[in-house]
């Protein structure tokens, strides 16, 4: 019998829009909530899974990048293409105020407010990727076109080579 997977506003905001997903639930370990885990619990390649993260700049403010799993965001390079001169990423306390979502739950859907949001371009390489479905144990695979049009994402190199 399958389990019915409760749908998330992520998968609510994306029916309105008319796009195409599907719904992966993965079992959560609390110890550990990175996007590696997620990719190997998926059994996907870590380059599909991306893991959204929220940085502050010093003169925009808050601003989103969503990287590849097992990548690093690089500081200047994120601070570069979002106009600012230092960007940091935000303390874990301000995450659920300034998103709406908890570590290892954070889509680049749905947050309480529209950011400006920057994706690593490798996204484009992939015919599907996988982001945060706005729960811990839900991620949402969709095309990365699909994505990059609805967030209004623009691509950019963001990570530590």
């Amino acid at each position: 019998m399958k389990e019915k997977i409760n749908k998330t506003n992520v998968a609510r905001l994306l029916d309105k829009a008319q796009i195409t997903y599907q719904l992966i639930p993965y079992e959560v370990d609390e110890s550990d909530l990175s996007a590696i885990h997620v990719a190997e619990q998926l059994g996907e390649n870590v380059d599909q899974v991306f893991k959204t993260l929220v940085l502050h700049g010093d003169k925009t403010g808050y601003f989103v990048c969503i990287i590849p799993g097992a990548k690093e965001v690089d500081l200047k390079k994120a601070a570069k293409v979002s106009g600012n001169k230092k960007s940091e990423m935000i303390p874990m306390k301000e995450l659920l105020p300034v998103t709406g979502y908890i570590r290892g739950a954070c889509s680049p859907i749905g947050m309480k407010k529209k950011f400006p949001t920057y994706i690593h371009h490798t996204v484009e390489s992939f015919e599907s990727i996988y982001v945060s479905a706005g729960q811990r144990g839900l991620q949402i695979r969709m095309t990365p076109s699909d994505l990059i049009k609805e967030i209004q994402a623009v691509t950019a190199d963001l990570i530590v080579e």
